[in-house]
């Protein structure tokens, strides 16, 4: 097998993912998949690349996620198993590519300009 670790993105969010052959354990941050996303709707979202190529129990996950908030560590998670995928077995491209787990999300969030209260919100006008 080759090179079984990539890095994913989202938003500021930063995952390093290890694939390794095994029963479909999967560990975050040195702490239980569950532990660290309780949210079942994220897990789903986190292992949908493995959902879409019939994976789901054959490798066992240990990702290091760093930076953003849980949205964007869940994609980036997704992000970093789809492109390890691809690394073991090229033929998993197309379907993970039409699954839309290979294209990096290039949404981030604008920066507050000055002179407003954010981005796009202005302060209260007063005509008076």
């Amino acid at each position: 097998m080759q090179n079984t670790i990539k890095v994913g993105r989202r938003k500021n969010a930063v995952a390093r993912v290890f694939l390794t052959p095994g029963s479909g354990q999967v560990t975050v941050n040195k702490r239980s998949f569950e532990q660290y996303f309780p949210e079942e709707v994220d897990r789903k979202i986190a292992l949908s690349p493995l959902e879409a190529v019939e994976m789901l129990g054959k490798f066992d996950v240990h990702a290091n996620v760093n930076g953003g908030g849980r949205s964007g560590q869940v994609g980036a998670i997704r992000h970093a198993i789809a492109r390890v995928l691809v690394t073991i077995d090229e033929e998993l491209r197309s379907p993970l590519r039409k699954g839309g787990h290979m294209t990096r999300d290039p949404r981030m969030v604008e920066r507050k300009k000055y002179g407003q209260k954010k981005a796009r919100k202005r302060f209260q006008f007063s005509k008076r």
